[in-house]
């Protein structure tokens, strides 16, 4: 019964910034789970390439570049060449931009808070209809947005509009959900803490000394945000609905900054 549970056989999903970080680390979960197929999508092609070739043949590459509208209906177009339903989309792909009060520029701006906010609304929405073909009252679709605890409490750090995108998509997870769940797509959302990424360098430099201001002591594993995403997109998670799940080893609990 409860393997059944957390198994993902036979799913079709789909990953947004899957080339490394956090999404690479679930679309890794996602394969082991029993994904027949999993696609990954980034802007750059050849690290995107490069993963799915090291995930293996049921890993499939699709390098599209979803900071715009335009770019979002591009890669639906470019999955659909593949299959014409998706059972999982995880809305992973971001990015940051820290600069002091005085000199935040709007280009930092808009890179940050149309990637973090507003291409996770219209992937979605582009790929409506795929994801209705999947989900059942019995066995919904899922999305799972990538928020994270800056969304949630403040990071020290003068990051003014990945705060700001992050704790939107928090909000705009619940909003979404409320709609998506008529269809029988279930959306919610995770929000990790201090794992090793190339948009975390501190936490993947540093790791020893970010552990020392982290209640848990440590900081996130490749299984811990695999976990909680296939739990998520699992049977397990059915009737999880517009929530924000923390995966931060207790940092947002206690309020500290990291």
């Amino acid at each position: 019964m409860t393997s059944n549970l957390f198994s993902l056989d036979g799913k079709v999903a789909l990953v947004t910034g899957g080339s490394r970080g956090i999404g690479k680390m679930i679309a890794k979960g996602f394969l082991e789970a029993g994904c027949r197929k999993v696609y990954i999508t980034a802007r750059k092609a050849a690290a995107c390439d490069a993963t799915a070739a090291e995930l293996g043949p049921n890993c499939v590459s699709i390098p599209v570049d979803i900071s715009t509208v335009e770019g979002c209906h591009l890669l639906v177009k470019r999955y659909l060449e593949h299959e014409d339903r998706l059972d999982i989309l995880l809305n992973n792909a971001g990015a940051a931009w820290g600069a002091p009060f005085e000199e935040y520029p709007e280009s930092g701006w808009d890179k940050v808070v149309d990637l973090n906010l507003k291409s996770p609304f219209f992937l979605t929405q582009a790929l409506h209809e795929t994801l209705k073909k999947s989900g059942t009252h019995e066995r919904p679709s899922k999305v799972i947005n990538i928020t994270s605890i800056d969304g949630i409490r403040l990071n020290p750090q003068e990051t003014y509009a990945y705060h700001a995108s992050k704790a939107g998509l928090i909000y705009l997870t619940r909003r979404m959900a409320a709609r998506l769940i008529e269809d029988n797509i279930v959306m919610s959302s995770i929000a990790p803490g201090a794992f090793a990424s190339d948009m975390n360098r501190v936490a993947r430099d540093q790791g020893d000394e970010v552990a020392r201001r982290i209640p848990s002591r440590r900081i996130g594993t490749d299984e811990d945000m695999q976990g909680v995403a296939i739990y998520l997109a699992s049977r397990a998670g059915d009737y999880v609905v517009g929530e924000t799940i923390a995966v931060d080893g207790g940092v947002a609990l206690a309020q500290l900054g990291v």
